[in-house]
C-alpha cells in the first residue's frame, strides 16, 4: 500500500508534504505582495465563468438573427427556383 501511496504522490509523503509547505509559503508570499487574497481569485473565476455564459448565448443570439435575416432571402429563392425547376 505505502508503494501505491509513494507512485500516487510521486515522492514519500513526508517528503510531498514538505514540498507542499514551501511552495504554499512561496505562493502566499507572492499573492500578498500583488494585495491577491483566495477569495479573490475564486470571484474572478466566478465572473469569468458567468461573462462567458452571458456572451456566449449573446452569440448564439447573433447566430440566431442571422439565420433568420438569411432565411427571409434564402427560402423564398428556394421555392421559386423549386417551382421553375419542376416546370420542366
Amino acid at each position: 500500500m505505502a508503494d501505491g501511496m509513494n507512485r500516487f504522490l510521486g515522492d514519500t509523503p513526508g517528503r510531498t508534504l514538505v514540498k507542499l509547505i514551501v511552495v504554499s509559503l512561496i505562493v502566499g508570499f507572492v499573492m500578498s505582495i500583488f494585495g491577491l487574497a483566495p477569495m479573490d481569485l475564486v470571484y474572478a473565476i466566478r465572473r469569468f465563468v458567468l461573462d462567458l455564459w452571458h456572451t456566449g448565448f449573446n452569440a448564439l443570439g447573433d447566430i440566431g438573427q442571422y439565420l433568420l435575416i438569411g432565411a427571409t432571402v434564402v427560402i423564398p429563392v428556394f421555392i421559386i427556383l423549386r417551382l421553375f425547376a419542376s416546370r420542366n
